[in-house]
């Protein structure tokens, strides 16, 4: 199906779209009367399909109001809305690897031109840390189920109310029985079948969020999701991560992790700990708030390696909170990347070799390190242009974040007229690199997102590996 002449809401939107509506014969979306997941791989699938749907519907109706006078920008402004709103949406409502997948999605938002950006923007805020609760009854049936039936005599309280509900899971308040505030994740029943089915449908729609989000790089980032659900489903996991991390943190003046209470498969215990959220920072947060929180976080991605051998692998602005003492709060351990021996020197190196215009080094680096495949034809000087943007932030001491620097970075990687283009195609990455750099790219977008100025050229001499003169 193809896009009538004249009318397109974003570049390659329209691809695809006439096989992703024959997935499903409806289109609509249907809001659960019950909380707990919809397990049906077909209905779930309906969901999802009636996105590619919804855009094909969206692009008849806008050359419609074209033919009625309507300005092409009226009508972009509208069917990007509209977009926005069902694709977050319909992400939101499916929890398991829908919203895990717009979670994740969200760190891209920067990336986004300007005149499509605060539609996605407001729908990305919100599905960073919200989601319609499961009920009373069956929050208590999985607490039964995962904590003994004498569950209650391990609280002195326990809120039936959520006070958050992401992807896979929610979050209430409680006291432990010895008096200390706790925050009981509880899982949602039927989230591991809703996950492996949704991961498998959202492959399919790769190109339309592509479109939607052009600094996204899709395709990887649901193939890791997919590889390592299992270790998100199990919260003992996720437990031993967070209590690796708030071991390496313990006592940190910059850093707090939550220390674990218990845990089993479905249900874990954390101590309770109180913030703003980043999102909350990225919308309305002032000069001081912003350069703190990009400052702290920047600290922690670079800093978590060298100490707690594992990078926080879920990096979007609902997994951190500033609190008031000055210090970040980091939750959410479900994903990390484990790296005994800290990151890599040769990322350091790359990154000193860039920096310093060494194009003949910097190539035999990259091809040591399988970047550069050994039937691959490329111009040394071409790779060389094509990271040096990547490390303008290290070129001073201080370097201001912004969405417009991240939207120049999409922009010249998503051209098919620039040689960028070209060699981004060309070059190869390894699988062992490949959560180091969705991680760091998600840890740039948010910095973007607030809008961050701070001294990264320091922080990186001090923890990574290779990078010091």
């Amino acid at each position: 199906m193809a896009t009538p002449p004249g009318l397109r809401l974003l570049p390659g939107i329209d691809r695809d779209l006439g096989a992703l509506i024959a997935m499903s014969g409806e289109n609509r979306c249907v809001t659960d009367s019950s909380a707990e997941l919809p397990r049906r791989a077909a209905a779930r699938t309906v969901k999802l399909a009636s996105l590619p749907i919804g855009v094909a519907g969206r692009m008849v109706g806008g050359w419609g109001r074209r033919l009625a006078g309507q300005s092409q920008d009226e009508i972009n402004a509208v069917m990007s809305e509209r977009t926005a709103e069902q694709l977050f949406a319909v992400l939101g409502q499916l929890k398991g690897g829908a919203m895990k997948f717009g979670q994740a999605l969200s760190v891209f938002e920067a990336a986004v031109p300007d005149e499509y950006a605060a539609p996605y923007r407001e729908a990305l805020t919100k599905l960073q840390s919200a989601a319609p609760p499961m009920s009373a009854r069956m929050t208590h049936r999985v607490l039964d189920e995962q904590l003994g039936r004498a569950w209650r005599r391990r609280f002195t309280e326990f809120d039936d109310e959520p006070i958050a509900a992401a992807s896979i899971g929610q979050v209430h308040h409680g006291v432990w029985h010895d008096g200390r505030e706790v925050a009981v994740k509880v899982q949602y029943p039927g989230a591991d079948e809703a996950l492996r089915s949704d991961l498998r449908q959202l492959q399919r729609f790769s190109r339309l969020f592509q479109a939607v989000l052009p600094g996204a790089d899709v395709k990887p980032l649901l193939a890791e999701l997919s590889e390592r659900m299992d270790e998100e489903l199990d919260y003992r996991t996720e437990a031993d991560n967070q209590r690796a991390f708030a071991a390496a943190f313990d006592g940190d003046d910059h850093v707090l992790v939550p220390k674990v209470v218990a845990s089993s498969p479905k249900v874990m215990v954390t101590e309770w700990t109180t913030g703003t959220p980043l999102a909350a920072i990225i919308q309305e947060g002032t000069v001081e708030q912003r350069n703190a929180a990009g400052r702290l976080l920047a600290e922690f991605h670079y800093s978590s390696p060298p100490r707690a051998k594992m990078l926080h692998a879920d990096p979007h602005p609902g997994n951190f909170m500033l609190r008031d003492d000055g210090r970040m709060c980091v939750i959410d351990f479900g994903l990390v990347a484990r790296l005994p021996e800290g990151t890599p020197l040769a990322l350091g190196r790359i990154m000193r070799l860039a920096l310093e215009d060494r194009q003949a080094e910097l190539f035999d680096t990259l091809r040591a390190e399988g970047f550069v495949r050994p039937d691959t034809e490329l111009d040394p000087e071409d790779v060389h242009a094509y990271l040096t943007p990547f490390v303008e932030p290290l070129k001073c001491e201080r370097f201001h974040f912004t969405r417009r620097w991240a939207q120049r970075q999409a922009g010249r990687l998503s051209d098919v007229r620039r040689q960028d283009f070209h060699t981004g195609r060309s070059l190869n990455l390894p699988p062992q690199w490949l959560m180091i750099h969705r991680v760091t790219a998600g840890a740039v977008g948010i910095l973007c997102q607030l809008d961050a100025e701070l001294e990264l050229r320091g922080i990186v001499e001090r923890w990574q590996p290779g990078f010091a003169a």
